[in-house]
């Protein structure tokens, strides 16, 4: 990056990963900046594309990358048996916090329930199963920091659509 900069790499405040902004478009299915901008918002007061100009270049490349390479390939599918009980005890944990519970109480609250339908032994599995059956893709964010982020009434809706779709 020497070559790039003249110097050392400029030191950039980004609040959230482009890796989050990708799965928040995804969850979103807006194409829309503004729409992931009132998320940031709504959990980050202070910060807009006027204070965060490089994190607004971030916003706008999740979109062109999420309509070019992600939307194309995008496949939500339904939750087997094992995955439905353990998707609606994920469910009940959630609508028990606080809309303004933060990452790491969600993400206890994912890992308690993945540990107690089954998942004990293959973690992995169980969150690799959240990803397909909620966003579509076989990894993604930690699943706290996405929801605190996404909005918890949100998250509620896109679990509740998850155990809407047909067994498989």
């Amino acid at each position: 990056m020497f070559h790039i900069h003249s110097g050392p790499p400029p030191s950039l405040d980004m609040p959230v990963t482009f890796a989050l902004l990708l799965n928040l478009v995804s969850a979103a299915n807006s194409e829309d900046p503004a729409v992931l901008w009132g998320f940031l918002q709504r959990h980050m007061p202070g910060v807009a594309p006027a204070t965060h100009p490089e994190l607004d270049k971030l916003v706008r490349y999740a979109v062109v990358y999420y309509r070019d390479r992600v939307a194309p390939a995008k496949q939500i599918r339904a939750a087997t048996a094992q995955e439905r009980t353990a998707i609606a005890d994920f469910l009940a944990r959630l609508e028990v916090l606080p809309d303004n519970a933060d990452a790491d109480t969600i993400q206890n609250a994912a890992f308690e329930c993945g540990k107690a339908n089954g998942y004990a032994e293959n973690l992995r599995g169980w969150f690799q199963a959240l990803y397909e059956t909620l966003l579509g893709t076989s990894q993604g964010p930690r699943i706290g920091s996405f929801a605190a982020l996404y909005g918890l009434p949100e998250m509620r809706a896109l679990v509740r659509a998850a155990l809407g779709r047909a067994d498989v």
